[in-house]
């Protein structure tokens, strides 16, 4: 598995029992385990919630699927 997938699957996992449609940066934070604090890594590679948070606008929300914000972190963070 690619760092990419591993981290895409990692953020997938952390929202599984988020409820969609989120409608804000902050109610996805909050939807972490840990909120900001949530850490995903594969290799030498770690991105905490709240980092992967600075590469969303507002125009990305609101997020229907937790699928849909792994597509939009992993492709930003360049993974």
């Amino acid at each position: 598995m690619s760092v990419k997938e591993d981290i895409h699957s990692q953020i997938v996992g952390g929202l599984a029992d988020a409820t969609f449609p989120i409608e804000t940066p902050e109610k996805l934070l909050a939807a972490f385990p840990a909120g900001a604090d949530t850490t995903c890594k594969s290799g030498d590679v770690s991105v905490t919630a709240g980092e992967a948070g600075g590469l969303l606008t507002a125009e990305d929300f609101p997020f229907k699927s937790a699928t849909e914000v792994a597509d939009v972190i992993v492709e930003r963070a360049g993974l």
